[in-house]
């Protein structure tokens, strides 16, 4: 949410709230934060919780050698003891990954974490004769077995097991990558955190000096209405970035090894085939929401040709895409945008808004930044019998309104799945940015409607397609990378650093065109991204989310308040479907290669209104 359109909702949100006094510790939002001991089920430890499940996976063992042979009642059995045990692995490692997320550079965090990663490995591999045996299975078997009512809790998830037959390797093989996991990529991955997490910047103080900041707090001045400054928090960045840079490099090199190893002995045809199959999405699906995306790239090119015009730039640069289009730069207190983002849910469903009061009140939330704290935000759905919890590193600025309101989407799909169970809570990468997105979009009509003077609207609507665009083509370019960088790693051996800035910069240049000014700091920005480490081919899901959201909020605005339960119920099914059965409960066809240009068309209407809006308010010819 842009600072103009914040002040002229100013008065709305303190008519619903009263007079707000706006301290330190609400602009930090220093006391905000959760609770994370309820996790830990019975006040066990997180080991006595791994110890049990350890006890459970044993008495499994009698199973072997007949998963593929089980009548209904007795492979419900046997997928209800297998949900109990990966219930308590859940819980423990979620209580060990949180604590961590919170201060990454803590060395008993690190080692709790890494202990409890290693006793799920082992548990798993008591277990991986399960899905191998029940993937193994007679065609005729599984079908006739599937049909039984006692096993919707899980059959889904079976049914998915199933497609991955052609890729799963022997019990041996595959308990020794079970057993030498913990060893390779996720050691690697949880390195990339430590690093990225100690990194930080000099900023300037506002009293002629600098301070040392962490690099999330540089990242957010990249918003800020002065250029000068933001040129300065670019700089800031870069030379963060750069100390150990070439140890990032060589994790991103090993990462891209370990995997190009792994699709072959699993036999996958291309570096991103892995990932799709996972979010239940053939190549050619996927292909084709990349190959609509890329061939739009006249959208975003559009957009920063219009941006430029409006801060009276002949030419954006790197560091100028998300500036602000408002003059001043207004600092927002938790309690006001909590309630912006509450009433936004509101006025689409109260339930909602009920669910995102719970998070908000009851402990759920982690706000403030912290020295070695994790970067960027996320939601973690633990487990069914359990709440999420969502991480944020809130710096008061007017676009962690709209983070807010985006993790509060994932948060509310978590709380409402619940009732699916372990096996089918969360959804595929493709469907889990749905009401994420959805939840930014309602914030962002809910405020237009509140917002009548050209000049604020103009704000809001730049802020809306600068979130569009950032979410599906940025990330698209960002598919475009990890496709250039798989590729090289694969045909070229060890990349250099220069080697991924050149990949790096020729598809951002792509996306951006002679619209946008690449400049040589810039190069190394890749190098702070979480998901090129630990989820390979992850960010093109945000693209695919985004359209797909947009699409399902055209239909809200086309059904009114009829289409809410059709919503409510999209989310309430967490991942007990394929994503297509899952589209399909709000009319939206996933198979049609065509649906990715109606989403595209929406994105397109955004930018046309905004540059109406530019025009009304006198910002733009």
């Amino acid at each position: 949410m842009c600072p103009v359109a914040y002040r002229a909702v100013q008065e709305a949100i303190s008519g619903m709230m009263g007079t707000m006094t706006t301290t330190d510790v609400d602009l930090t939002a220093n006391d905000v934060t959760w609770d994370l001991e309820p996790l830990l089920e019975g006040g066990a430890s997180p080991a006595e919780l791994m110890a049990r499940a350890k006890e459970k996976a044993q008495a499994l063992q009698h199973y072997r050698g007949r998963v593929g042979e089980l009548d209904a009642a007795d492979l419900a059995e046997l997928m209800t003891a297998v949900g109990e045990i990966n219930e308590l692995i859940s819980r423990a490692g979620h209580y060990g990954m949180l604590r961590f997320s919170e201060n990454t550079q803590d060395p008993e965090r690190g080692a709790l974490m890494q202990q409890l990663q290693e006793a799920s490995t082992e548990i798993g591999s008591l277990l991986v004769f399960v899905e191998l045996e029940f993937a193994a299975a007679d065609d005729a078997y599984a079908d006739a077995v599937l049909v039984d009512e006692r096993l919707d809790f899980c059959r889904h998830h079976l049914e998915v097991t199933r497609l991955n037959r052609p890729h799963l390797l022997s019990e041996v093989e595959e308990t020794l990558l079970i057993e030498t996991s913990v060893t390779r990529g996720s050691a690697w991955v949880r390195l990339f955190s430590e690093l990225t997490s100690a990194i930080e910047v000099e900023l300037d103080d506002g009293k002629g000096g600098t301070e040392t900041a962490p690099l999330e707090q540089g990242l957010s001045l990249l918003q800020h209405p002065d250029r000068d400054t933001r040129r300065a928090a670019a700089d800031a960045v870069t030379a963060g970035l750069a100390e150990g840079l070439r140890t990032r490099g060589f994790i991103f090199n090993t990462l891209l090894l370990d995997k190009s190893i792994d699709d072959r002995l699993r036999s996958f045809d291309t570096w991103i085939s892995s990932r799709n199959l996972s979010n239940e999405a053939s190549d050619a699906s996927v292909e084709a929401l990349v190959s609509a995306v890329v061939a739009r790239y006249d959208i975003p090119q559009r957009w920063y040709r219009l941006k430029a015009s409006v801060l009276g730039l002949d030419r954006l640069a790197d560091y100028d895409r998300m500036a602000a289009v408002a003059d001043g730069e207004q600092e927002i207190g938790w309690a006001e945008a909590t309630s912006v983002v509450r009433d936004a849910y509101d006025s689409f469903s109260p339930e909602l808004a009920s669910i995102v009061d719970r998070f908000i009140t009851e402990g759920w939330i982690d706000a403030p930044i912290r020295p070695g704290k994790q970067p960027g935000a996320f939601c973690a759905y633990t487990v069914p019998s359990h709440h999420p919890y969502v991480l944020l590193n809130w710096t008061s600025r007017p676009r962690d309104v709209l983070t807010l309101a985006h993790e509060l989407g994932h948060g509310v799909h978590a709380y409402l799945a619940r009732a699916q169970g372990i096996f089918h809570q969360s959804t595929p990468l493709t469907l889990a940015e749905t009401a994420s997105v959805f939840g930014e979009t309602v914030t962002n009509k809910r405020l237009l409607e509140l917002i009548d003077d050209p000049g604020e609207r103009f704000a809001l609507l730049a802020s809306t397609i600068d979130d569009s665009i950032a979410t599906v083509f940025r990330q698209v370019a960002m598919n475009r990378f990890e496709n250039a960088c798989h590729t090289a790693r694969r045909s070229e051996g060890e990349l250099s650093v220069d080697r991924f800035g050149d990949l790096w910069a020729e598809t951002q240049t792509a996306m951006l065109g002679d619209a946008v000014e690449i400049t040589d700091g810039y190069r190394s920005w890749w190098s702070y991204i979480p998901h090129f480490m630990g989820t390979p081919g992850y960010v093109y899901a945000y693209a695919y989310g985004q359209l797909l959201a947009l699409s399902v909020y055209a239909r809200y605005e086309a059904a009114g308040d009829s289409f809410v339960p059709a919503y409510l119920e999209l989310l309430s099914a967490g991942g007990s479907r394929s994503p297509e059965e899952l589209g399909a409960i709000v009319g939206c066809d996933l198979s049609d290669p065509g649906f990715w240009d109606g989403g595209l068309a929406i994105v397109e209407i955004q930018l046309t209104a905004a540059e109406g809006a530019a025009r009304l308010a006198g910002r733009a010819s």
